[in-house]
C-alpha cells in the first residue's frame, strides 16, 4: 500500500486530515541503512535515495542484514513514503542494442533493490530516443514492460518529467502519457509520473503565470491519479530554458508563488513531495531550512 491509498484520520470538523508528505533526497553514503537517520534529522516524512552509485554501471544486490537494517531504521522515523532514483546511465529508449540491453538489466536491478528494501516508488528519467522520436517512445515502453514483467512487486515506477533538452523523451505530459499507454495493461498500474517543478518550468509549462492551466493540462493528458511523486526544485535558469539547473526554493526563476500553490493544492495533498535542491556547505541545515519554508507555505 502506498501513501496515496492509505487511510487517513478525520479532524474535529469531520474533514479528512491528510498528513504532510514532505522530505528530501538524502545521502546513502556509508550504506543505505544510513539514509533513514538522515531523513529523520531533517524532519522528513518522505525520503528519496540512490540504492547504488548513480554514475556507474556496477550493480549490486540488497540482501539480508542490509535490508532488515534499512527497514528497521526507516520504521523508526516519521517517513511515510520512500523512493529511490535510478541510475543516470540508464537509457531504455536507446537504439543501440548493447546500451539498451544493459539499461534494461540495470533497470531491473533497480526494481529488485526497491522491492528488497520495501520502497514505494522508483523515479526514473525517460530515455533519449537518439534517432526517431516515435520509435524511441515504443522502445521506452517496451523496455519498461519487460522489466516490470520480470520483476514483480509493489514498487511503482514514476517517469520523471525532463527539462526537454536534446533528444529526451517525456518533456510534454502527452508524451509521458503515450509511453504509459503503450505499456501492457497488466503492468500499467505500476507506472505513474514524477513531476519536477524545475524541469516542467524549463520545458515550457508556466507554473508561475498559469499554475491552474498546467495542472489542467496534466489532468487532461493522463489524469491526476498518475501523478505519484513531486520533486520540488526552483530553477537557476529562465522559463522555457530547456536546462536542468536546480535552485533553492523561492530563490530562483520560479519564486515563491508556485510553491505556495503546490503546498496548498488539495488535489496534490496525497502526493509525496521531495526536494533535490542544492545542499550548500551543510546538507542537513540547508534541507531543514528548505523544508521549513515549504511547511510554512502549507500552513500560512
Amino acid at each position: 500500500m502506498t501513501p496515496l491509498d492509505a487511510d487517513v484520520p478525520m479532524g474535529a470538523n469531520g474533514k479528512t486530515v491528510i498528513p504532510l508528505l514532505l522530505g528530501a533526497h538524502v545521502s546513502a553514503a556509508g550504506g543505505v541503512p544510513d539514509a533513514p537517520p538522515r531523513a529523520a534529522a531533517i524532519g522528513a516524512t518522505t525520503m528519496q535515495l540512490f540504492t547504488k552509485m548513480a554514475n556507474r554501471w556496477a550493480e549490486r544486490d540488497c540482501e539480508g542484514d542490509e535490508c532488515s537494517s534499512f527497514r528497521d531504521r526507516l520504521a523508526a522515523t516519521s517517513v511515510a513514503a520512500s523512493m529511490a532514483h535510478d541510475s543516470y546511465l540508464i537509457n531504455l529508449a536507446s537504439p543501440d542494442h548493447v546500451l539498451r540491453a544493459r539499461s534494461i538489466a540495470a533497470f531491473g536491478a533497480e526494481l529488485r533493490r526497491c522491492h528488497a528494501l520495501g520502497l514505494d516508488f522508483l523515479v526514473s528519467h525517460p530515455g533519449n530516443f537518439m534517432d526517431d522520436r516515435d520509435t524511441g517512445l515504443a522502445r521506452n515502453a517496451s523496455a519498461i514492460e519487460e522489466a516490470l514483467s520480470e520483476n514483480p512487486g509493489a514498487t511503482v515506477l514514476c517517469l520523471e518529467t525532463p527539462a526537454g533538452a536534446g533528444t529526451a523523451l517525456g518533456a510534454t505530459f502527452e508524451e509521458l502519457a503515450a509511453i504509459i499507454d503503450r505499456v501492457d495493461p497488466a503492468h500499467r498500474s505500476r507506472v505513474g509520473i514524477c513531476l519536477d517543478s524545475c524541469h516542467v518550468y524549463s520545458a515550457g509549462y508556466d507554473l508561475v503565470r498559469d499554475y491552474d492551466g498546467v495542472i489542467t493540462r496534466l489532468s487532461d493528458a493522463m489524469g491526476l491519479d498518475r501523478l505519484r511523486v513531486l520533486h520540488l526544485n526552483d530553477s537557476k535558469t529562465p522559463f522555457a530554458s530547456r536546462k536542468d539547473r536546480h535552485e533553492l526554493i523561492a530563490e530562483g526563476s520560479l519564486g515563491e508563488v508556485p510553491f505556495r500553490r503546490i503546498m496548498t493544492d488539495e488535489r496534490l495533498a496525497r502526493v509525496p513531495k521531495v526536494i533535490e535542491t542544492p545542499k550548500l556547505d551543510d546538507a542537513t541545515a540547508t534541507d531543514t531550512r528548505m523544508l521549513e519554508r515549504l511547511r510554512g507555505y502549507a500552513t500560512g
